[in-house]
């Protein structure tokens, strides 16, 4: 399984990104600006449940760490 954050600071086009902390991205936000979502076996899932929990905020995927 995949461990899955989301960055808690919004970028600059005003999404929270979400990681794969498991392959150790360069953009990975610091421990304390992490929110865990999980351990999952994709993206996709990881993306499914980030929409659940935080329904009113834009989430979208690292580009260098979690392309579909």
């Amino acid at each position: 399984m995949i461990k899955f954050v989301i960055d808690e600071n919004a970028a600059a086009n005003g999404a929270h990104l979400i990681h794969n902390s498991t392959v150790g991205c360069e953009d990975l936000p610091a421990a304390d600006a992490q929110i865990l979502i999980g351990y999952f076996a994709n993206y996709d899932l990881a993306y499914k449940r980030a929409r659940m929990n935080w329904p009113r905020e834009k989430v979208s995927g690292c580009e260098k760490c979690c392309k579909a």
